[in-house]
């Protein structure tokens, strides 16, 4: 038994903080930001936080999927800038959204948290200890960047994106992850409990520009041989949206046509976690994705953590 993608949801803040605005609150310029990152706007929560829009994403997922919230008994969610530590966000989700036979928590693997939450579902499929669960990743961004940074501000935005899954039966498709702690000081945020202080994202950019240029690259070339799939059958890369420089080197590394990889950071920025599942739900809702069609998955990010996996889209 493995588990499908049977809804998408995704919710993003109304308040939209493009570069020009940007430009007012630092030394920097539209043409920039652009020209280095790809992105033109990204939205920041006002009266959002990010349960609130956890529990959005998760209810347009649900009726996106044609189930129920009590038929979950799973739900994960991935965020490293929760409003609450306890309960968990999930918790509240549940509450929220009424999924009374779920059992919920949270995970914390910044950018590449959806996708581990992806793989983590699966395993528990195929076990057998679940059958319907609700990920999403979702993340407040703009309580943790400092918008003085100019390295960082001009990068992050915030938003939430949900998918249901659902245990059918089929072989286990092929995932890979990976972690190197040894290398996390490229991408830091120390916790306010721990230093009584407001804390920040802090980022060495060519440390995080090369390690995913390079890693993300071969987590899916291993994922390929481990699976027996041929790339040029793959129909779509789904890339964690951190920057365009970052998809295309990816891309030329692999020798695959940039069109097969979709990017929307332009619009909403790195949204760390949120990222994928944004990307797949605009992708589902345009009518982007057809039945059968072949995708990868992969994340990367602070940890440093990364990795990939293989699906057949199945809505």
């Amino acid at each position: 038994m493995i588990a499908k993608i049977k809804g998408t949801g995704s919710y993003v803040p109304e308040n939209v903080l493009d570069n020009n605005a940007l430009s007012k609150m630092m030394e920097t310029n539209d043409e920039w930001i652009r020209e280095r990152t790809g992105i033109a706007r990204r939205h920041i929560a006002q009266g959002d936080d990010t349960v609130s829009m956890s529990t959005e994403a998760g209810k347009r997922a649900l009726e996106n999927a044609n189930v129920k919230p009590e038929e979950l008994d799973l739900i994960i969610v991935s965020t490293v800038s929760s409003n609450v530590v306890l309960p968990s966000t999930a918790c509240e989700v549940q509450k929220n959204l009424g999924a009374v036979n779920a059992t919920c928590y949270d995970m914390n693997a910044a950018c590449t948290g959806f996708l581990f939450a992806y793989n983590t579902v699966q395993a528990y499929f195929y076990a057998g200890l679940f059958k319907k669960a609700l990920i999403i990743g979702a993340e407040t961004l703009s309580n943790i960047v400092d918008w003085t940074d100019r390295g960082t501000a001009i990068l992050f935005g915030d938003g939430a994106g949900a998918a249901v899954l659902e245990c059918v039966p089929g072989e286990m498709p092929p995932m890979v992850t990976h972690s190197d702690g040894s290398m996390g000081a490229a991408l830091t945020c120390a916790s306010p409990f721990a230093t009584k202080e407001k804390e920040y994202v802090e980022m060495n950019g060519q440390d995080v520009f090369r390690f995913a240029v390079k890693k993300v690259p071969e987590c899916i070339e291993e994922l390929l041989e481990k699976g027996g799939l041929d790339r040029n059958k793959i129909d779509y890369f789904i890339l964690h949206q951190a920057n365009s420089r970052i998809v295309e080197g990816i891309a030329k590394r692999l020798k695959v046509d940039l069109s097969r990889f979709p990017m929307n950071l332009s619009e909403y920025g790195n949204t760390s976690s949120a990222t994928i599942p944004i990307l797949l739900d605009e992708l589902n809702r345009q009518g982007t994705l057809k039945k059968g069609m072949k995708l990868i998955m992969a994340g990367f990010g602070a940890g440093l953590s990364w990795g990939a996996s293989y699906l057949e889209w199945d809505i």
